[in-house]
């Protein structure tokens, strides 16, 4: 297999971050937070084309200085605040007439400690094993089932009291999405637009690499953590 003749990468990357400003070209390590995720694409050597979907023009001068394609303006109902992901790359597909090409991975912009590695190796498993989706994912920080509830005054109670007093290592292994990356063989993906759709196989990942920067306080920790992670290299 040659994945890079066969594969796009998708960036969605909107302009309109509204928790932290300017997100997407935030300096992250020295250069715009989305030269990460181009480098990493690239650095992965799985792709024919990298194509950032965005609505802003500064995200396209940025991406396009690091080897990527602004084939096209998002259209402003694919950039709001509620647009979900899997619209968002079908439009990409689309719009950038790769319909034809097998396999499709969208790499979130705000990604800087995901490694090429990553994709090529998941494109690696996904392949080998069949499968018609891929996702990242990660441990949680904290058993979800021994979850508090809030509840009248300042009371709390056990979300799942049957689980109160089970120890942790006694719960079941719960993973969640890692907000990274997700491949997709690209026509069943346009048949039905879903991320993970049944029979989605899974790429794990180390938590302390899958940092959801959504916040200052969130973008402050990820940049100590990718320093930490640069000395340790």
């Amino acid at each position: 297999m040659q994945p890079q003749k066969e594969a796009i990468c998708i960036i969605p990357a909107r302009g309109g971050s509204k928790r932290i400003k300017g997100k997407n070209i935030r300096l992250f390590g020295g250069i715009p937070m989305i030269a990460h995720a181009v480098n990493t694409a690239r650095d992965s050597k799985c792709f024919s084309r990298i194509i950032v979907s965005t609505d802003n023009e500064e995200i396209a001068a940025i991406s396009r200085d690091y080897g990527a394609e602004t084939p096209f303006v998002r259209d402003a109902q694919l950039a709001d605040d509620h647009t979900p992901t899997a619209p968002v790359v079908a439009d990409a597909i689309i719009r950038s007439g790769s319909q034809s090409i097998e396999y499709t991975c969208c790499i979130y912009p705000a990604t800087p400690m995901l490694r090429p590695e990553d994709i090529s190796a998941a494109l690696e498993l996904m392949h080998k094993a069949g499968a018609n989706a891929l996702l990242s994912v990660t441990e949680f920080d904290y058993p979800p089932l021994r979850a508090l509830k809030p509840g009248p005054g300042d009371t709390v109670a056990f979300n799942w009291p049957e689980y109160e007093t089970t120890r942790s290592q006694d719960l079941p292994e719960l993973i969640h999405d890692a907000g990274q990356f997700y491949w997709m063989r690209t026509k069943p993906f346009l048949e039905d637009p879903r991320l993970v759709p049944k029979g989605t196989i899974a790429w794990h990942m180390d938590r302390l690499r899958c940092a959801d920067i959504d916040t200052e306080e969130d973008l402050a920790f990820a940049e100590a953590v990718y320093r930490h992670n640069q000395q340790s290299n």
